[in-house]
């Protein structure tokens, strides 16, 4: 088990590629998984176990994950519609209906959703093989922008609407919504918020921390993306100049 030295022997280290980079271009997972993966000593290159999260290793490497090889494959990207009652991730214990369900067979490479919606929450979502992206789109640096309309159980009032606009404490820190707005002048209970946040139930958590309960979240857009002419449940590839714009996204 190879615990130090960052590179494996005999190598031109300009040659080289992190080994959390290679993985995630294998469409694996993201970088951030393949960290964890590492550390676990789940990970093998040329039939060694690596530790080394700074290890790097030759394009034509043997990498195997799990003791499978991970290979390249086509890059894919679809945009998916999230109805409720279905859980984002590619698998569930539990027996629920996940995201990747919703693809079915006709997707034949092992793709995984961009960031999470809760099992309630409906809307855009952006599933893929492309790791890199995947984790630069999720990692908070980047700021991706987020946009949902949400129901609340009861009129907003005047208090609540400026002291979320001014910035809430919350148990894992302070949060200040991008925008925060009114659908409908004449309903209190219908608005529009816009997000960068990535942490978990953010809006949902806000609304409670202020009496409120949030009874539909539905998000509109990610990344400049929408749900336009996709009804819910249903999904589609991006088109090469919307992943063109994603990969736009994730560089700062």
């Amino acid at each position: 088990m190879i615990k130090s030295g960052k590179n494996i022997p005999n190598q031109n280290p300009e040659d080289l590629i992190r080994l959390n980079k290679f993985i995630a271009s294998t469409g694996a997972c993201s970088r951030r998984e393949a960290d964890k993966l590492i550390e676990a000593g789940k990970v093998k290159v040329n039939g060694r176990v690596i530790t080394d999260l700074g290890t790097k290793v030759k394009p034509d490497a043997k990498v195997q994950v799990n003791n499978k090889l991970a290979e390249g494959e086509k890059k894919v990207y679809y945009l998916l519609n999230k109805p409720k009652d279905v859980i984002t991730t590619t698998d569930d214990p539990e027996g629920r209906k996940t995201v990747t369900d919703l693809l079915g067979s006709s997707v034949r490479q092992r793709i995984y959703p961009v960031g999470r919606l809760d099992r309630n929450t409906t809307g855009i979502l952006v599933l893929t093989n492309d790791g890199d992206l995947a984790d630069k789109l999720t990692h908070p640096k980047y700021g991706v922008v987020k946009i949902y309309e949400i129901k609340l159980n009861k009129a907003l009032s005047e208090s609540a609407y400026t002291e979320m606009r001014s910035g809430i404490e919350l148990e894992d820190g302070s949060f200040k919504m991008d925008k925060l707005s009114f659908i409908d002048p004449h309903d209190k209970t219908m608005l529009g918020v816009e997000i960068h946040s990535g942490r978990t139930r953010i809006i949902r958590r806000s609304f409670e921390h202020l009496g409120y309960v949030v009874v539909k979240l539905d998000r509109v857009s990610f990344a400049g993306l929408t749900k336009k002419n996709l009804p819910r449940g249903r999904y589609r590839k991006l088109a090469p100049k919307e992943v063109a714009w994603l990969k736009m996204k994730g560089k700062k």
